[in-house]
This record gives C-alpha cells, structure tokens and sequence, in this order.
C-alpha cells in the first residue's frame, strides 16, 4: 500500500529534474503528464487506506534510526487535495505563461520540488523530518515568487525568504528541545511520553514549533509577508501558494495538535489561537475591501481565509473523541473547501489581468460581457468562500458553527457569521464593476480555453464537493 505514496514523492522530483535539464521555461507538457498520474496515484492510495493507516520505515530502518512514513486518512485527504488541484493549475500555467514567458524560466523544476515537499510533509512521521520537507517547501515556494521578474517580486521574495528561514529556524530549536528532552522525534514514540506529563523543555520546544507554524500560515498579525508575495507572484504561483502551501502549515500544526499534543492541546492556547484567527478574518476581510488591485483583493482575502482554520482549535481543547472528530472534520472541509476555492480565484484574477491589460478593479466594466466564463468561475469561488448553499464552504462553516454552540462558544459562531458578510462584500465589490459598462475605448482579449476553464473547473469542484461531501469525510476518518 506504500508504494503508490512513495512514488508521489519520487514521480515530482524526476519531472521536476528532467524540466531543470531541459532548459530554461520548457517542461511544461511533461509536468502535466506526470502530474496526471500523481492524480491517479493519490486516488489509489486514497482507496487503500479506507478509513484505516499504515506505516513504512523508509530503507527498512524503523524508528528511532530510520525514516517512518505515515499514510492515514487526513494524508490521504490531503495528498489527493494537492493532486486535483496541481492539474488543473498546471494546464492553466503552460498557457499563462506563453503570455507572460518572463516568469516561466524556473517555474517548471520549482514547482516540481514544491509538489514533492508538500507530499513528502503529509507522508511524514517524525518532526525533524517534518522541519526538512518545510524547508524544502519554503525555498520553492520563495523561489516562485521571484521568477516572476522585478523589483517587487523579488523584495516580497527576500521578505518571504527571511520569514521562512526564521520560522524554520525557530521550529528546529524546538525540535532540539523535544528530541533532548525525550531522545526520539517520531510522533508514534512521542505520543505516550507525552502523555505521562510534557517536560519542561518540551513545552518550550512545543511553544516554538508553534511559532514558527504560525509565521509560514501567516496567521494574523504574522501575516505581513503574504500579501506582497502572493499578490506579486505570476498568478499559477499565487494560486498554488494560497490553495495549497498555506495548508501544509495548518496540517503540520493540526497534526502536532492532534496526535503529540500534550504540550499544546490546553484551553488556554485553543482560545488564543481561535482569537487571533478571529482577528485575521477581521483585518483580513478589511483590508481585502480597501485593495484596488483584483490580485491584492485576493492575497487580503487568503489572510482572513487562514483566520477560520484557526477556529477549531478552541472547540478541540478539552473536547470529547466525538466532539473533536466533528470539529476536526469541518475544518478539513473548510481546508479543502478554501483550496479549491482560492485556487480558482487566483487563476480567474490572471486570466482577467491578461485579458484586460490590468487587474485594477475600478477598470473592469465590462467583464461580464466579455469574459463570462471567467467571471462565473470567481463567482463561484466566492459562493465559497461566504459560506453560501450549496458549496463546500457553506456546509463547513455550517458544522463549525454547530460545534461552537454545543460547546457554548457562540462569539465563535458570531464571528464565522460576520467573516461572511465581509467576504460577500469584497467578492460583490468586484462583480459590481463587472457588471458595469466598459469604458470606451476599453477591449478584452480573447483567452485560450485552457486559460479560462481551469479556474472554473476548481470552482465548481468547491461546489460539488458541498453537494456530497461524505466520501471526503469518510476518506479522512472524521465522521
């Protein structure tokens, strides 16, 4: 049953390498090839795992000297989440970037690299082979956004670099402490000794792994370096970076949460983190409504998006098994809702930015007339992202605020209630100027199919998922 898992992994890095060889801006025909196989990869281990998990020491070698991978339901979600969205994104870059080829020339290998650090993190089972593939996933990610050229690019790059290099580094000390506090850094080892009573410098180690997790999700008010580099980067970087590497941080942190928590799981620290995911949505939400610009609208919105991710954890400390499997499992669908979603948002933004010649939102009279299926699909996306029937994210935010008022916890639900009347009023600041007359003179380009119906192919994923989301639950081992 490893096999499959292991070749996510592997298959990324030889398409990611023979696109490094090949040359500046090629590899694109090849990456869409492998990664249409990833998909089916990613399928097969989905079906295997049914409900149950399975672990293989990587090399024979079993913990504490070798390499554990871990396949469960929440990997399995995760792996298959990473694959359906990759295709699509990919089909929309080759296109993307015959437009734009200045951001191309290492676009290619990185994202290759990216693809394969983001499921090596889910496969993982130790914490300081966690620290390695965050690593690997944060140099790509910073490398893709400078490839898009430019003075600003490359200032939010070097932003994002040091960020992740000081959030990396404050998750190594902590993984230091764990390991000389207890001599192991498997989470299966852990587990137990945690649960005997957390020394104190695995509380310390626990608090900055935390730290560090929450720079690189860019959780309100550590979120300074998203913005600039979401809304800065070519719009497939964008995309993978807001649907997907953002995620990997929240899994990585839920994980801890969840299966060596001990250090963590408190009331104390729940209700700090679900305050400052609050105030994300809030700030977040704000700020996305005072951008001018479609992308910067977008980045603002992945701010306050990351900010309900951060509700579970109040309704998780102290909760019960079935309570805690009913909170983890909105939330997993409120992850994978928000991926699609953000996703298909990013790719509709570039597609307009193309077509148009700009991105600024006050210009776009006459989008409506002109580029209807690509405003469908960021319509879509934010049907999502409000909460409204029938997509995704309105059956997650649905079940959040269920759980919060059986656990008493109605500011929470008020404040997942307010977070989408301020996303409907950012997304219906943007389809007000659509719908509106162009401007004389103004003209669309026409746009290559594969430029237009990726975005909308995501946005109506996030909306069928909604209409039958039990398999996903299932997959995930949460209901």
């Amino acid at each position: 049953m490893t096999e499959p898992a292991a070749w996510l992994i592997l298959l990324p890095l030889l398409w990611a390498s023979a696109a490094f060889l090949a040359g500046p801006g090629r590899g694109a025909r090849l990456a869409i090839a492998a990664q249409a196989l990833q998909l089916v990869l990613s399928m097969v281990v989905a079906r295997n795992v049914r409900g149950g998990s399975a672990l293989h020491a990587a090399g024979g070698w079993p913990a504490p000297l070798g390499i554990e991978l871990v396949i469960d339901g929440l990997a399995a979600t995760m792996l298959l989440l990473t694959q359906v969205i990759v295709l699509p994104l990919v089909i929309y870059a080759r296109s993307y970037f015959a437009v734009h080829p200045e951001g191309s020339r290492g676009f290619w290998p990185l994202a290759g690299f990216l693809v394969a650090a983001m499921n090596a993190l889910f496969l993982s089972a130790d914490i300081f082979n966690l620290y390695v593939t965050l690593e690997l996933l944060g140099l790509a990610a910073v490398g893709l956004v400078a490839s898009g050229g430019g003075a600003a690019a490359l200032a939010a790059a070097l932003r994002y670099l040091f960020v992740t290099l000081a959030a990396s580094g404050a998750y190594l000390l902590g993984v230091a402490l764990v390991y000389g506090a207890y001599g192991t850094v498997s989470l299966r080892l852990l587990a137990p000794l945690l649960a005997q009573g957390p020394a104190d410098a695995a509380v310390l180690g626990a608090g900055l792994m935390v730290a560090g997790l929450l720079f690189k999700t860019a959780l309100f008010p550590f979120h300074g370096w998203l913005p600039p580099a979401h809304g800065g980067a070519p719009a497939p970087v964008s995309a993978l970076l807001s649907a997907l590497v953002v995620k990997a941080t929240f899994y990585l942190l839920l994980r801890l949460w969840t299966s060596a928590g001990a250090p963590l799981a408190s009331a104390p620290a729940g209700l700090v983190l679900g305050l400052l995911g609050a105030a994300a949505i809030g700030w977040g939400s704000v700020m996305a409504l005072r951008q001018q610009r479609l992308k910067m609208l977008v980045a603002y919105s992945t701010v306050a998006q990351v900010g309900y991710l951060f509700m579970v954890f109040p309704l998780l400390a102290g909760a019960g098994p079935d309570a805690s499997r009913a909170a983890s499992g909105a939330i997993v669908l409120q992850a994978v809702a928000h991926g699609l979603a953000k996703a298909a948002m990013f790719a509709a933004a570039g597609a307009v930015a193309v077509s148009a010649g700009h991105d600024v939102v006050a210009r776009l009279g006459g989008l409506a007339a002109q580029r209807p299926v690509t405003l469908f699909a960021f319509g879509l996306a934010g049907v999502t992202l409000i909460g409204l029937p029938p997509s995704a994210g309105f059956l997650s935010k649905w079940l959040l605020i269920e759980r919060a008022l059986a656990a008493g916890l109605w500011p929470l639900a008020a404040v997942i209630l307010a977070g989408g009347l301020l996303t409907a009023a950012y997304v219906f600041k943007v389809l007000r100027h659509a719908f509106g007359h162009a401007a004389p003179g103004v003209a669309y380009q026409r746009l290559p199919r594969t430029l237009e119906w990726p975005a909308l192919w995501l946005a109506l994923a996030s909306m069928a998922l909604g209409l039958y989301a039990s398999p996903l639950l299932d997959l995930a081992g949460l209901r």
